[in-house]
């Protein structure tokens, strides 16, 4: 059917195409707009002419699932206890800090805790360790608190003897005040804006490993929704590798043999129990990933990130290439590497403050009496 298909439209002119692809187009619409009436009717809508939605469900699910199945694996980092113990911070901040609180998810954090005490990354081990050792230091007395405690003075010594030999910084939340002093000015800060460009014009020059390890501590300091950094790097090293992966987005077309390094940004979705944060994936991933840019900026080389397609073709392909679980989604790809000096960059003018920066539609102004 496939091959039948492809004949069809190999035997159209362009014009033919055009007119119907705008056909087709119009003929949504008509039939869109009568659907978009409501969220069930538009629901109905995607059901009929659309596909575009389905992989998208399929890996909500699948990530709950994986989510549910995480919880019986003893692994180096675990989602439930890093975003209940960025919880237990959260509640040890608060002004005014409440005497009880986390009294519903609090023996929930110490089981994850002990589970996992013996295969946790030390980093992550004396975080958790520290902060729990807080919490139980001031919070008040309730049933289920106290059992918590009682559970975790247990595993305690497990945990001392794991970290005895490491020596890691604090890890427990700080004031403000404690921040590390920056040396970097507005001014500075915006001209590495603008010297971050998209650039796709590489020299066939290798780069250090430990640069981009560098690069990607630095993305490692993004911020993301309760400390979950649902996301991670595949590195593709060589420029074949890089071209055949890059030519799977849309928008590479005449530059993506001069690639010769390539990142593909992948969302975990199987972080998330509930569809409501499976948006969140696109949000940290981007946060990260504009971080990593002006890191590797800083670094001598240059970057451009590269817009992924949700099309079902294309899906496909990418998760076979990479070995993608259902729940995990391309979010983006970044090309990177030494810039070429004579290489061109568009100037592509952005939108002003005062075009991004709009009043609150709910703001009165009080007339004077």
């Amino acid at each position: 059917m496939q091959r039948i298909r492809k004949k069809l439209i190999s035997a159209l002119t362009t014009h033919q195409k055009i007119t119907i692809k705008l056909w087709i187009r119009r003929f949504k619409l008509k039939f869109g707009a009568m659907l978009a009436l409501s969220p069930f009717t538009s629901s109905l809508y995607y059901t009929l002419f659309s596909a575009s939605f389905r992989r998208e469900q399929h890996a909500v699910l699948k990530g709950r699932l994986a989510y549910q199945q995480s919880l019986s694996a003893q692994a180096t980092s675990s989602i439930l206890l890093r975003r209940n113990i960025h919880r237990l911070e959260k509640g040890l901040i608060m002004q005014p800090r409440r005497a009880v609180f986390a009294e519903d998810y609090i023996l929930e954090t110490v089981n994850e805790f002990c589970h996992t005490v013996t295969t946790l990354d030390f980093a992550e081990l004396k975080w958790a360790f520290a902060v729990l050792n807080e919490y139980f230091a001031i919070v008040g007395s309730k049933p289920l608190i106290d059992q918590a405690k009682q559970k975790f003075t247990v595993i305690s010594s497990v945990a001392a003897a794991r970290l005895e030999p490491i020596s890691l910084p604090a890890s427990v939340p700080y004031t403000y005040d404690r921040l590390p002093s920056s040396t970097v000015g507005y001014d500075d800060l915006l001209q590495l804006f603008k010297r971050r460009r998209s650039v796709r014009w590489f020299l066939p020059q290798q780069v250090e490993p430990m640069l981009l390890q560098q690069a990607i501590e630095a993305a490692s300091l993004a911020p993301s929704a309760c400390n979950r950094q649902p996301y991670y790097f595949v590195h593709l090293d060589n420029p074949e590798t890089a071209a055949e992966v890059a030519d799977l987005a849309m928008g590479t077309t005449g530059f993506s043999g001069n690639i010769p390094f390539l990142l593909v940004v992948v969302g975990d979705l199987s972080a998330y129990p509930e569809e409501r944060d499976r948006h969140v994936i696109y949000i940290d991933a981007a946060l990260a990933s504009m971080q990593l840019m002006l890191a590797l900026d800083t670094l001598g080389l240059a970057s451009c990130p590269i817009n992924w397609p949700d099309i079902e073709s294309r899906e496909q392909q990418m998760a076979t290439r990479l070995q993608l679980q259902p729940y995990q989604r391309p979010i983006m790809l970044l090309a990177y590497g030494y810039a070429d000096p004579a290489g061109g960059i568009a100037y592509s003018q952005k939108k002003s403050a005062g075009q991004l920066l709009q009043p609150d539609p709910l703001k009165h102004e009080v007339s004077p009496n």
